[in-house]
């Protein structure tokens, strides 16, 4: 697991407000250039004018005096040319980007409308609105040959207009750039938010949006919220009605897992046209740790359940994949659609599968997993 976020063991930094740089070993740019980019420290001399020094560990302490110096910890010492940090006045660094990773994902928001049951990421009711600004900064630094971003919340489009723009602006500054963007889609019931949206014309956004049930008490009960089974199904007609991409995404859970293959069939008969449908494992995080008891059921447990809404899904030719599953808890004929889905940032595996010699194929598990919960039948696979 990487560590993305840590405060300075010592700093001298003197900023007034957070700010957005480059990661940078060069000592050939420009003054200019220079106030944007953090320098990575390889010895005692260093060029002045760079929006901070990076030091791990104190090595290069002599250079402490240095104006804009940051000693962060270790585990952060994968930092690497072309990544992008933010640093606070207070010496605290969050990683928003990394250069070599594709699992870039931006946080526009943590407000919500939904008070989900296994949501990783608890909805606050405060005004964030600072993230949004820092994101559209972000996509001005992102490299132009970045395949692939996300954006996620929180409820992004909670943002309305302001949600429209960065999509637009993402779309001229990362021209070849897929987007993914994490909604529940409810503001897509909105025809004209919806008309807006599609107005963009970017050439690969995908919407990833939860139908939990096919009974829309059950889907409310799990995203605790009246009235959102109906929007959220307004929201993927009107997306599809102007050619959106959407993809569907269900969480399994003991609140979702009875009704699992009937939403599928639900998904075959009335969404066909989706782009996509992600059935996917539980992360230990948020809201899933305090419902731990009504939510978590062993994925061996549901495993045939599972086999039979992959094969429901794909009898109907819709583009199917598993995610956040070990590979040792599926069916053989599951392997098609399973998908290593993890974020390497926080991806791990247990001691159960040191001596798995198909651990190359596996997903693995949340980092929160290994910690809080996972299955007690891991088995690794032994020839």
């Amino acid at each position: 697991m990487l560590k993305l976020h840590g405060n300075a063991l010592d700093a001298n930094i003197v900023v007034g407000s957070h700010q957005l740089l480059t990661v940078t070993r060069s000592s050939a740019l420009g003054s200019s250039k220079k106030r944007r980019h953090a320098y990575l420290l390889d010895g005692i001399d260093v060029d002045i004018g760079y929006g901070c020094y990076l030091d791990f560990g104190g090595t290069h302490k002599a250079s402490s005096h240095t104006e804009g110096y940051l000693n962060l910890p270790m585990e952060m010492g994968y930092l690497a040319e072309g990544d992008i940090i933010s640093v606070e006045p207070s010496g605290h660094v969050n990683v928003v980007f990394r250069v070599n990773s594709p699992h870039n994902t931006i946080l526009l928001t943590e407000r919500c409308n939904h008070y989900c049951l296994m949501c990783s990421q608890p909805p606050k009711d405060v005004d964030d609105s600072w993230l949004m600004g820092e994101a559209m900064e972000l996509l001005d630094l992102i490299p132009k040959e970045t395949g692939n971003i996300g954006f996620s919340g929180g409820e992004p489009t909670l943002y309305g207009a302001q949600f429209i723009e960065l999509i637009s602006k993402a779309k001229k500054s990362l021209p070849n750039t897929a987007i993914d963007v994490l909604s529940n889609g409810r503001r897509f019931s909105d025809l004209e938010f919806t008309q807006s949206y599609a107005a963009i014309n970017h050439p690969d956004c995908l919407l990833g949006i939860p139908i939990y049930s096919d009974d829309p008490v059950r889907h409310d009960y799990i995203v605790q919220s009246s009235g959102a089974f109906d929007e959220t199904v307004r929201g993927i007609l009107n997306l599809k009605k102007y050619n959106q991409k959407v993809e569907i995404r269900i969480v399994i859970h003991k609140q979702s897992i009875e009704r699992l293959v009937q939403t599928c069939e639900f998904i075959a008969r009335n969404l066909l046209f989706v782009d996509h449908v992600a059935l996917m494992g539980l992360e230990m995080m948020g809201f899933t740790r305090a419902n731990l008891d009504s939510l978590w059921v062993d994925p061996i447990e549901y495993k045939d359940v599972l086999s039979e809404a992959v094969a429901v899904l794909n009898a109907y030719g819709i583009r199917t994949s598993v995610y956040n599953h070990q590979l040792c808890l599926v069916n053989p004929d599951v392997l098609p659609n399973y998908v290593k889905s993890i974020s390497d940032w926080k991806n791990e595996f247990v001691d159960e599968c040191k001596s798995c010699q198909r651990k190359s194929e596996c997903g693995g598990f949340f980092s929160s997993s290994k910690i809080h919960r996972y299955s007690d039948n891991i088995s690794p696979f032994i020839s």
